[in-house]
């Protein structure tokens, strides 16, 4: 029988960590599976994109441009950014796990909200540092709350906005505050992976905040909106001493090449952003609409996903109805490791996926 002394021993605190579990993918039934679990785009990745990744196939001998050059270009050009400023990555996961790496040793403390993305307790630990999870308010961030529990070791707080698997968001003025709260050596990261989908006048994903500051940084993604989730590719916007710090620690070769072409080209192929926030646009509505109508609570999301709540007295269950779905090739994302068991995660997919979703739904309502 093993023991711990007959094999190599992890860091401390390795062993603690809640490895992530990604949404599930395939159905129990036969025919079309609707996958609703990842908040994937159902419009696919521009046309200009792909030619673009297609491309790159005469040439994959060749080591990709390390410093993501092309890419850093194109969202310089689209944003009004200083591209040295931007960071590129292997999604937004691999920034957040540079920042925490290159700003979190033992001893240190890092803040997230209750129901904040499962990553940031995963790479706050990965390097030895002690997650401060603060209660959220009515399902979002708590600016007082965080503020609160900001001590002499916070080196680094994560604001999800909008939230993941909520919906919610904070406004610029509440990110500011929260910002003007924060000492001078505590980094402020801002994930802004849904920004792209967001249609209300008071939010800002965080240029401008990262443009006067050097303690704030905004992380974005491919993987929703532009529909790139397959290349894992992400960008990091940062204050010149924060990109310093990244490109010191970040993999020579980190974002590959087919990944720079298909990111450049989507970056400025902003007619198909359009088209899939436009989708978005009307279906969220729909959805909500459609869910509420059935009697159960939808939590207002500026994503690209709702988050609906079950019954708490046990007679229709999130469980239930996740299992129902899965029965009918409908795929949704459990909420039991955000700690919301009662509530459901559910993508807004196309037209068929979403009148699927809502089908199958009534009819486990109605039974």
């Amino acid at each position: 029988m093993s023991n711990a002394a007959d094999m190599p021993r992890p860091r401390d605190g390795i062993l603690e960590i809640a490895a992530y579990v990604p949404g599930k993918s395939g159905g129990s039934g036969k025919g079309k599976v609707h996958k609703l679990s990842s908040n994937e785009s159902p419009l696919g990745p521009s046309p200009e994109a792909m030619q673009a990744y297609a491309e790159c196939t005469q040439n994959l001998a060749l080591y990709p441009d390390g410093g993501s050059g092309a890419l850093r270009e194109a969202l310089a050009e689209t944003h009004g950014i200083n591209p040295a400023n931007i960071v590129c990555g292997a999604g937004s996961d691999e920034l957040l796990q540079l920042l925490a790496s290159g700003y979190l040793q033992p001893g240190d403390e890092a803040i997230h909200t209750e129901h904040g993305f499962l990553v940031y307790p995963i790479v706050i630990r990965a390097n030895g540092a002690t997650p401060v999870v603060v209660a959220e308010r009515n399902l979002t961030a708590d600016i007082d709350a965080i503020l609160g529990a900001v001590t002499p070791r916070t080196r680094m707080v994560f604001l999800a906005n909008p939230n993941n698997p909520t919906g919610t968001y904070v406004s610029f003025d509440e990110v500011k505050r929260l910002h003007v709260g924060l000492p001078a050596d505590c980094l402020l990261v801002l994930d802004a992976a849904y920004a792209e989908y967001v249609r209300r006048n008071d939010y800002e994903a965080g240029l401008e905040l990262v443009s006067t500051s050097k303690n704030v940084v905004m992380t974005r993604t491919f993987s929703k909106a532009y529909g790139l989730a397959g290349l894992r590719l992400g960008w990091a916007y940062c204050p010149a001493n924060v990109a310093d710090v990244l490109n010191r620690i970040r993999g020579p070769f980190n974002v590959a090449m087919p990944a720079i072409a298909a990111g450049a080209a989507a970056i400025r192929d902003a007619g198909h952003l359009a088209k899939a926030v436009e989708h978005n646009d009307i279906w969220l509505p729909k959805v909500t609409a459609a869910v509420e109508a059935m009697g159960l609570n939808v939590i207002p999301s500026v994503g690209n996903f709702v988050l609906v709540q079950f019954p708490q007295d046990g007679t229709k269950t999130a469980a239930e109805a996740d299992a129902f779905l899965a029965a009918n090739n409908v795929i949704v994302r459990r909420m039991d490791a955000y700690g919301l068991p009662g509530a459901l995660r559910v993508s807004i997919g196309d037209e068929a996926g979403c009148g699927a979703f809502i089908d199958a739904l009534q009819s486990f309502v109605a039974d």
